[in-house]
């Protein structure tokens, strides 16, 4: 038996799809779906049995010939400031879930988030370079530190990854807290035009850069350690590479334009012609934004992990088409 947490979720979902394609049947799915419209994700995966997070918290010791817990539910809204419901859902869930892998010899491979680094202009997997700005960092960096410290200690497996801008297919739920390419893609086609943040904090019009992760390549990573048991650790789950806000916009503008018979035209020309336009910064994320996000991968290539990762005019097209064909 295999549990995924968050199932219904954008991640999750996609991991149980991956999970199958394996041959992997036995699947309990976790999630809380107070919001119904994420069912939708799971109507194409096979799983035996699907369980409120509540009840499945309270109803541990059922599961505990499972042979590996993925855990990728948690509240990743990053502007929450219900610190008492972000610690509890994040952290306090998080941690009895390790206590009963870890009682029981269950792999454990669970979702850590690159809001760790926060303020930090280092991306390594290193306390020195952790400074969470807002309460989902922190509670992704209190849960990191128990974990560091029950690697010493644990028999099993226990892998977190630190994912850092992932987007993609099976995100349409988390409405605000989508990724830049889906709000873009919305926008364009009902405003025809793409919106961004202005310059800020010494970075030009559209130009903060974000390390962006195709959620084929965030799953790929979530395999690569189910396959290998005897790795474990806390990882970097993103491609190495930062990009600018400014190559998404303009990749999903030139990406509906080819799908649309049109000629692309490039960032400059799209910006000339109106077809993106840039927005004051908001006052609520100045001081909590991260501007530049880049995964060091030194420690995730030492395990042995070679995956390829998309670039962000690969992956943000490949995106983009699947967007318009779910448009029917």
């Amino acid at each position: 038996m295999i549990i995924v947490t968050g199932a219904a979720g954008f991640i999750g979902s996609n991991l149980v799809r991956a999970l199958n394609a394996r041959g992997e049947r036995d699947i309990v799915a976790v999630d809380n779906l107070s919001r119904a419209d994420k069912f939708r994700n799971l109507v194409d995966c096979e799983i035996v049995d699907y369980i409120d997070k509540q009840e499945f918290l309270a109803n541990l010791d059922r599961y505990r010939n499972a042979r590996l817990i993925f855990h990728q539910g948690a509240c990743s809204d990053t502007m929450e400031t219900d610190g008492r419901y972000m610690m509890e859902n994040n952290y306090r869930y998080s941690l009895a879930l390790l206590k009963h892998a870890g009682a029981h010899r269950v792999r454990f491979i669970y979702a850590s988030s690159a809001a760790v680094y926060g303020g930090s202009d280092r991306f390594v997997e290193d306390p020195s370079a952790e400074r969470p700005l807002n309460v989902y960092g922190y509670s992704k960096f209190l849960f990191d530190q128990i974990v560091r410290r029950r690697l010493a200690e644990h028999s099993g497996q226990i892998v977190g990854l630190r994912y850092f801008n992932v987007y993609g297919p099976g995100e349409a739920h988390k409405g605000r807290m989508a990724s830049v390419a889906s709000h873009n893609f919305d926008q364009f086609l009902a405003d025809g035009k793409v919106r961004l943040f202005s310059g800020h904090d010494g970075w030009p019009d559209g130009g903060q850069s974000r390390d962006f992760v195709h959620v084929d390549d965030a799953v790929a990573i979530n395999m690569y350690f189910y396959d290998n048991p005897g790795r474990s650790g806390i990882f970097n789950c993103g491609t190495g590479r930062a990009q600018p806000f400014n190559d998404v916009a303009s990749t999903v503008v030139d990406t509906i334009r080819r799908l649309r018979g049109e000629a692309p035209l490039g960032l400059q020309a799209q910006i000339d012609q109106g077809l993106l336009e840039y927005v004051p910064f908001p006052d609520a994320l100045k001081g909590k934004y991260q501007s530049f996000t880049q995964a060091d991968l030194t420690k995730l290539r030492a395990s042995g992990c070679a995956h390829r990762f998309m670039t962000v005019q690969e992956g943000v097209s490949a995106y983009v088409e699947w967007l318009w064909r779910k448009r029917g």
